[in-house]
């Protein structure tokens, strides 16, 4: 049986590079980097150098790259402290966000007295910007907008300098979970309007369990986690120091092959569209997926012309052909919960059929687009 990987935008393949360097700094220098001696000055040098090597990726300060576990650490300590340490009394932000951060302003609503608003999405899964712009005029308290720069599930993409000027125009603070965007799209904050973003590593063939927050100089922002003085007093706890040299190296690489990776996924993304097209009778492709001009390279949302009584069993049958992939995004998908993305952009007639995310990375191939053509096609036949 083939075995076919189109889930990368749930995790990606370690790069071999990135082991070796996590193996490296594994066996030797296991020393707590906050101990003084040479073991913990060892281990201390691969955070700072990694801080360092990431925030010139970026274009910003050594100093506003703080590691977090991972993305939705770092979109909870941006969504909280804002609310708390900032004077953040109105959130905006869209009903096709990670739950990271809607699951996190709703716990955050619960327990304060903030106002939440919801700006409206257009039905190729853009978010309305005179909407945007209009509850931002008509905002009547300091205001922080959380939207993400590529969704997740659709891979729309958002127009972050459009938003970041709207934000400086209208004094609030902005937040853009970065996960499905900093190691694929050629990212420099500094020239973005953004105050706080999210990122995780294993989104770019790093490992998992670690990421970072990127916070603007001097924004006011306090700790979620308490304890030592780690990470400039910004999250207490040992650091893991073999998960950021291996987040440096995978971060590194990314910007290294970028132009080329990029070109090579969008063929065969490309490549793939055109295959369903011809192949699969009456397949619709969910928001702009397939406009390679208006969506993430990386992914596709399809929704399949399935029954109801078949669509149950799609992923079942596609894993027991050795194909992952996904319906809705991963952290949901074992929820038994339809993708709340998709529920607000089509209509009840296809959230009955069977929509899947098939997403992609350098390590697959032109073959395997075509091995799951044929499973699908014969699914679909049977």
């Amino acid at each position: 049986m083939q075995k076919v990987y189109f889930d990368s935008a749930a995790t990606t393949q370690l790069r071999p590079e990135v082991i070796d360097k996590m193996t490296t700094v594994l066996r030797e220098d296991y020393g707590n980097p906050s101990s003084t001696h040479g073991f913990g000055r060892s281990a201390k040098n691969h955070i700072e150098q990694a801080r360092k090597n990431i925030a010139k990726y970026l274009g910003v300060k050594a100093s506003e790259i703080i590691f977090t576990s991972g993305g939705t650490e770092a979109d909870n300590l941006a969504l909280n402290s804002a609310v708390r340490d900032l004077g953040v009394r109105h959130i905006i932000t869209s009903k096709i966000e990670h739950h990271a951060v809607l699951h996190t302003v709703q716990e955050i609503q619960a327990h304060t007295e903030i106002a939440v608003s919801y700006v409206d999405i257009t039905s190729d899964g853009a978010i309305d910007y005179k909407h945007l712009e209009s509850l931002l005029a008509n905002a009547s308290e300091k205001t922080l907008v959380s939207l993400m720069h590529v969704n997740n599930e659709v891979g729309t993409i958002l127009d972050i300098n459009r938003v970041g000027g709207l934000c400086k125009e209208h004094e609030a603070l902005f937040h853009s979970d970065m996960v499905q965007s900093i190691g694929h799209l050629d990212v420099s904050l500094g020239d973005l309007q953004v105050d706080f973003t999210a990122v995780s590593a294993h989104k770019f063939h790093g490992p998992k369990g670690i990421g970072f927050a990127y916070i603007k100089k001097n924004s006011g922002l306090k700790p979620l986690i308490y304890g030592g003085e780690q990470e400039r007093g910004y999250r207490g706890g040992t650091e893991g120091v073999h998960n950021i040299a291996g987040m440096d190296e995978a971060l590194r690489l990314a910007y290294a092959h970028m132009d080329e990776e990029k070109a090579y996924i969008s063929d065969l993304k490309q490549y793939f569209v055109d295959q369903l097209k011809e192949q699969i009778k009456d397949v619709k492709f969910n928001a702009n997926c397939c406009d390679l001009n208006h969506s993430t390279y990386t992914l596709i949302n399809v929704c399949l012309p399935i029954s109801q009584e078949k669509a149950g069993i799609l992923l079942f049958q596609l894993d027991i052909k050795g194909i992952a992939c996904s319906k809705g995004s991963a952290c949901q998908s074992g929820s038994g919960k339809g993708s709340h993305v998709l529920a607000e952009i089509l209509s009840e007639e296809d959230m009955q059929k069977p929509s899947v995310r098939f997403s992609f990375s350098k390590y697959n191939t032109k073959e395997e687009v075509d091995y799951v053509i044929s499973v699908l096609k014969e699914f679909l036949e049977d």
